[in-house]
């Protein structure tokens, strides 16, 4: 659990019937990519074709730049939550479905759909927690 301003546990990781939507929270770049200048960060190159790819595949693609755009940093509760914790370390922070896929370093297209995947599966019934011994509740093995 990640702890907002006030003090309040915001959860990793939610189910949503909604289309899927992925927000990127970059650091401060000169450019809305990071893909300017005259040596292009090939992780920075894979994150936005991944992106793109996904886009064409109808999932709703937010990117933020610190530098332009400090406000969405501030808004965002899991964003400023993290900054305030861990500072611009934190950054960048992936959010499927505004839940937190990973902060402090950029995620692979795998993960992106592994993500993906994992929040628009249905809500269920909870599932009961099992106990530190690995039994699960009501079994009666201890």
């Amino acid at each position: 659990m990640v702890r907002s301003f006030q003090g309040k546990p915001v959860p990793m990781h939610t189910t949503s019937t909604e289309s899927p939507t992925i927000k990127v929270y970059d650091p401060a770049m000169c450019c809305s990519t990071g893909l300017c200048g005259p040596s292009v960060n090939q992780q920075l190159l894979e994150v936005a074709r991944g992106l793109r790819r996904l886009e064409a595949d109808g999932v709703k693609v937010e990117r933020f730049n610190l530098s332009q755009q400090p406000g969405a940093f501030v808004e965002n509760t899991r964003v400023a939550g993290l900054l305030q914790a861990f500072g611009e370390e934190a950054l960048p922070v992936t959010l499927v479905n505004d839940t937190i896929l990973a902060y402090g370093r950029y995620v692979t297209r795998e993960e992106m759909l592994a993500g993906l995947a994992k929040a628009t599966i249905p809500a269920t019934a909870p599932a009961q927690e099992s106990r530190a011994c690995g039994c699960e509740p009501g079994s009666g093995c201890c």
